[in-house]
């Protein structure tokens, strides 16, 4: 491999404003700056340079990546339509305001434009790996048969299981919490705030949406308010009338407006609203429960495509034509590039 770093003649014109090229088309400097001032957007506090190099030789991978299935996209005749990229724009604007979505896009230190372009080459990529990989996977009865008999141990529950989703509104400003563009300021608003979800939950309005426009929960919000799986243990840890009001709940009911006060003050420090998604009691789980069987399924199937996907990315990115030149400044400059 000839490196800049050994001689001059044998160095690339790339130009310090192309950062790749894949099969001939450029991937701008301009690009990886962009994409990475988005990802550090809202930082706590500056990388060290070692940390921003890295960052962006990650980042710079992708976007080569991503070059490279469009090529692909391109050849098999996959790339997304004008109209697939607006829907799926169209859905990511739909749990906000007009000012909401652009304060987002603001923070995120982007344009509807980059937006899109992200839109894009996401569902073409998904197009392609579709067809390419997941829908050559093939998980048989016999393989679900098989992980049981040898985990069965992974389906015996020694204690029941609760499926939690939450919609959190907090009393005080917080301008790192998730959808701080509609934030309550006070207790009084915050009431308000909660009190709106909840009269809204009960005419029959989807849970996931209200959480991902309302709730100031960052860690749950994105995901439609889903906590995922708590075991009943950890909910014995929680606050009484949290806990007592999920223990009173069928699968698919939601609690009504909890206080949550702060333990040393005891001033109400937030309310939130919690909906049991579904409930697993203790014991031995069959394989004939549909879930199991579902989960096993999954697990498979993940696994083996992350696999596939993986093997299909050397691949691809074996028969392109790849010229790194932000890694080489990066290695001619012994780490120091930026």
């Amino acid at each position: 491999m000839c490196l800049a770093i050994l001689t001059i003649s044998c160095s690339k014109p790339s130009g310090d404003n192309v950062a790749a090229t894949v099969d001939g088309q450029k991937i701008y400097r301009a690009d990886l700056e962009k994409y990475y001032q988005s990802q550090t957007a809202g930082a706590s506090q500056p990388l060290s340079d070692e940390q921003a190099t890295s960052l962006r030789l990650s980042i710079l991978r992708e976007l080569i990546e991503n070059e490279i299935l469009m090529h692909r996209a391109e050849k098999l005749g996959l790339l997304a339509t004008d109209d697939e990229v607006q829907r799926k724009l169209n859905e990511m604007k739909s749990p906000y305001t007009a000012e909401q979505f652009g304060q987002r896009l603001q923070e995120s230190k982007m344009t509807e434009d980059d937006l899109k372009r992200n839109i894009r080459r996401a569902l073409t990529a998904d197009k392609v790996l579709h067809k390419e990989v997941t829908s050559k996977l093939n998980v048989t009865e016999q393989d679900i048969k098989d992980y049981y008999n040898s985990h069965r141990s992974e389906f015996n529950l020694i204690e029941p299981r609760y499926h939690l989703g939450r919609i959190l509104v907090t009393t005080t400003p917080d301008p790192q919490a998730a959808n701080s563009a509609n934030k309550a300021h006070s207790e009084a608003e915050a009431r308000k705030k909660i009190q709106t979800v909840l009269t809204r939950l009960d005419a029959g309005d989807d849970f996931g949406s209200l959480a991902m426009a309302y709730s100031e929960d960052s860690s749950t919000a994105p995901n439609g308010g889903d906590m995922g799986i708590i075991p009943e243990s950890a909910l014995k840890q929680t606050d009484q009338a949290t806990r007592e009001a999920i223990l009173k709940l069928k699968p698919g009911q939601h609690t009504g407006i909890i206080p949550l006060a702060n333990p040393t003050s005891k001033q109400t420090g937030a309310f939130h609203i919690v909906k049991l998604i579904a409930m697993e009691p203790s014991g031995q789980r069959d394989l004939s429960d549909p879930r199991v069987e579902q989960e096993i399924r999954t697990q498979l199937q993940d696994r083996r495509e992350q696999l596939l996907k993986a093997a299909y990315y050397e691949v691809m990115r074996d028969q392109a034509k790849v010229e790194n030149y932000y890694a080489e400044r990066v290695l001619a400059s012994t780490g120091n590039a930026k």
